[in-house]
């Protein structure tokens, strides 16, 4: 007696259009967190600079297309089938997915500084497609809301900025110290802007003034919350305070726009460590800057003050001290390091003087 074949197991169906994009957006923010703390790929080939990125270049410019065709096909009604859908989704998930398998293609040997910029350029690209996903699956078909095409757009320029990335550590170096190099620019510009007008909230006094008008007395005032001077002036101690404060945050501009010189005349390409080392410290710089900065404001805590000036100076001096010791400085005992660390310690030395008061109490 012939047997009878066992029926064909039914084929699952899709989910419908939009919640199979919430899903893509959940499993990409998923492979996210594992691209925050995954490592390079082991292997024993030779890293092949223009093959890796040639690849990644490649695998962008795939994302930016898949990311364009679903774009166009969810913008209009009637919206992909299931199927259509699920064919879509698939093609942009391994489109991800290769963006992530090159940049695990990039060894740890090729420099910290430069994998990281790789790593927020991929993570870049995920997120803005992940953001897309959840645009696409909430605006409606034919919205006169224009989010999905501004979604998209951040993809397209998410993938095109991995061609501006830096193609060594010392490009990636430079780069970093650059920016941070910036930051404390723009810190240092504020406070002098504020120093100089001897208003640290402009308009802030004037324009409260003008909505309670003059007849209310400091008391009505206290009682609605409204700052008096002494919160939102500076009084002689504070200026006098501020001076060797603004002289350190110019110190550390300028130890960084130095470090920078150095790095770009005397890096190497294949002294990855050190120029590393250098980066991961110049990046203190800039956030021990704006602690300093806001800690000038009124009410002025002059111990507060104290303290973030020798966290700066902490952090400055350690920079130098590495860039120093490195292959940057050829000639340490000719540099210019000693007399920035003289000038350093001659403002902290001022700051503990006129904060010394304080301690004392």
């Amino acid at each position: 007696m012939a047997s009878t074949a066992a029926p064909a197991a039914p084929v699952p169906t899709p989910a419908p259009p939009l919640e199979q994009l919430r899903q893509l957006a959940v499993e990409l923010r998923v492979l996210m967190a594992e691209v925050r703390v995954g490592e390079a790929q082991e292997t024993t080939e030779e890293f092949n600079g223009e093959m890796f990125w040639k690849r990644l270049n490649e695998a962008a410019v795939e994302v930016s297309r898949e990311a364009t065709i679903l774009t166009l096909a969810f913008s209009r009604l009637p919206l992909p089938s299931p199927q259509e859908t699920q064919r879509f989704c698939q093609r942009i998930r391994l489109a991800i997915e290769a963006v992530i398998a090159v940049y695990y293609w990039l060894p740890k040997d090729q420099g910290v500084t430069l994998r990281k910029l790789v790593r927020g350029s991929t993570l870049d690209i995920v997120d803005g497609v992940a953001q897309l996903m959840d645009v696409l699956s909430s605006i409606p078909a034919q919205s006169p809301e224009n989010k999905d095409l501004i979604s998209c757009n951040s993809v397209l320029m998410a993938c095109q900025q991995v061609s501006q990335i830096p193609r060594d550590n010392k490009a990636a170096t430079l780069l970093m110290l650059t920016k941070s190099v910036d930051f404390v620019k723009d810190a240092h510009e504020e406070m002098e802007q504020a120093v100089e007008e001897c208003d640290p909230y402009p308009g802030l006094l004037n324009d409260s003034e003008d909505s309670f008008g003059n007849d209310h007395n400091d008391a009505e005032e206290d009682e609605l919350g409204f700052p008096n001077n002494q919160d939102v002036y500076w009084s002689e101690d504070d200026q006098e305070l501020i001076i060797p404060c603004l002289a350190l945050v110019k110190a550390s501009k300028a130890s960084l726009k130095k470090i920078r010189i150095l790095v770009a005349e005397n890096g190497k390409k294949d002294q990855v460590a050190q120029l590393d080392d250098i980066v991961d410290i110049s990046d203190e710089i800039s956030p021990s800057v704006d602690d300093l900065a806001l800690s000038i404001y009124p009410p002025m805590c002059h111990l507060t003050v104290r303290i973030n000036s020798a966290k700066l100076v902490s952090v400055l001096k350690k920079a130098l001290e590495i860039t120093k010791a490195s292959h940057v400085t050829p000639q340490p005992e000719d540099s210019w390091i000693p007399l920035l660390i003289s000038a350093i310690d001659h403002c902290m030395n001022r700051i503990k003087e006129l904060t010394q008061s304080e301690l004392e109490l």
